[in-house]
């Protein structure tokens, strides 16, 4: 068992890394003197991968599955809960799924190496009845129906039924009401021993640890057994145009939500090994011409909050998930239409001057500070080891490559990815009276 360790000189970080005979993947990032330690445990695994081949048999699952598996890992054989024997050992323990993640974790000030067993026990021990399933068919109903009203749920998947004709990234990760009717036992059992193999999965742990000691631990309780890993089939190439540019729906809100959105390029190169520093490098470039076209400090925003077409909770991201890549913009308008028609303004404004010198330099070093503060974050550093590490590449390596980046690529970016075209929008409305 080889563990690297490697100085991050630019952060004050040692990572130490390594591969078991399994296949799992581990990071550990020692914090000498500090009082927590964070582990979380995550399988390559999310709502998104619903169609899979292994070993050469392709398999269609109902939409959910994922998030299911998720809530019912916590039942053990002998009844007990390991939420609750976690919490009782002096951990705080919870789990979560994306369109194509699923991440068990804990922090805790005491009994670390004990809650990293139960963490992996209980991860790799399937226990699901007839009766348990059916039960818990009810419980995420009711999760389902209360999502349905949900404004903001409902207009991020508007946004994403406009761009995605058959990826299944635009369908809700918890299933529908008659999806997960469809789940049994052996569904579970089937998915989890497929994608809860060590080879498809990765454990990151940062605080007042032993790197050695986490490599044993996890050796010990997973075993050496290498297993294959599915690969997800996520239909036919999407197009870059949305199929339709505008879809409105009214709820009971009291101003109009919106999203705006595009498919742009998630920064992976056409080859089988894709470099991932470049990858890295590309998608903080789009953060970055994000932030400076429409982000808090944007001239765009302060000009349009001063005028009222935009509130406080306005927010700009990219979301990249399953080889997909979404810029989202949005939030609240009296006058989503007209935000619209600001920003392709604001758009063919940088095309034509630029971003000021002075604004990109203080917004690249307020996104670096950003990222500096965010490493004593042990949650947020250990989720973006473990996601990133399925991409290819290493959070750490953000604060020596953002002062990398131009500010000519930034307005490169933003003049190849800004066409009207390839924008859609989804709006919530209030209700008006019949």
């Amino acid at each position: 068992m080889l563990i690297t360790k490697k100085e991050y000189k630019s952060v004050g970080e040692y990572l130490y890394s390594g591969e078991l005979e399994n296949g799992l993947k581990i990071f550990v990032i020692p914090k000498q003197g500090y009082n927590s330690q964070y582990a979380v445990f995550g399988t390559h695994y999310g709502g998104a991968m619903r169609r899979f081949a292994i070993d050469g048999e392709t398999i269609d699952t109902p939409a959910g599955v994922a998030h299911f598996l998720e809530h019912k890992m916590f039942d053990m054989p002998d009844g007990s809960n390991a939420l609750t024997t976690l919490s009782e050992n002096g951990a705080d323990a919870n789990a979560f799924t994306s369109s194509d993640l699923t991440c068990y974790h804990f922090s805790c000030t005491e009994h670390f190496e004990e809650n990293l067993r139960i963490l992996l026990q209980f991860v790799s021990t399937p226990y699901y009845t007839p009766e348990t399933v059916q039960k818990e068919q009810g419980i995420i109903a009711q999760e389902i129906q209360m999502g349905d009203d949900s404004p903001g749920r409902q207009v991020y998947y508007d946004l994403l039924s406009l761009l995605y004709a058959h990826h299944p990234i635009k369908d809700a990760v918890v299933g529908t009401v008659e999806s997960i009717a469809e789940i049994t036992d052996q569904t579970l059992y089937h998915c989890h021993r497929v994608f809860y193999a060590p080879s498809n999965m990765v454990l990151c742990v940062e605080g007042d640890v032993n790197p050695e000691r986490v490599f044993e631990i996890a050796n010990e309780v997973l075993g050496s057994e290498r297993k294959s890993i599915p690969q997800a089939d996520f239909g036919e190439k999407e197009s870059d145009l949305p199929l339709a540019p505008y879809k409105e729906r009214q709820m009971p809100v009291g101003m109009p939500e919106f999203l705006i959105g595009e498919k742009i390029s998630n920064g992976a190169k056409d080859t089988e090994e894709p470099d991932g520093k470049s990858i890295l490098l590309q998608r903080l470039t789009a953060g970055l011409a994000l932030r400076l076209l429409a982000g808090a400090s944007s001239s765009f925003y302060t000009r349009l909050y001063a005028d009222g077409v935009l509130t406080r909770d306005f927010d700009v991201e990219i979301d990249y998930a399953v080889g997909t890549a979404t810029m989202i913009i949005g939030g609240q308008s009296p006058d989503p239409e007209k935000v619209l028609q600001e920003l392709l303004s604001e758009v063919d404004r940088i095309r034509e001057k630029g971003f000021n010198k002075a604004y990109f330099s203080r917004t690249r070093k307020a996104m670096i500070g950003g990222q500096l503060r965010g490493l004593e974050d042990f949650d947020g550093t250990c989720v973006s080891l473990l996601a990133d590490a399925f991409d290819g590449f290493c959070t750490l390596d953000v604060i020596e490559l953002l002062p990398q980046i131009s500010r000519q690529a930034c307005e490169q970016w933003i003049a190849d990815t800004f066409k009207p075209e390839k924008l859609a929008m989804a709006v919530i409305r209030p209700l008006t009276e019949e």
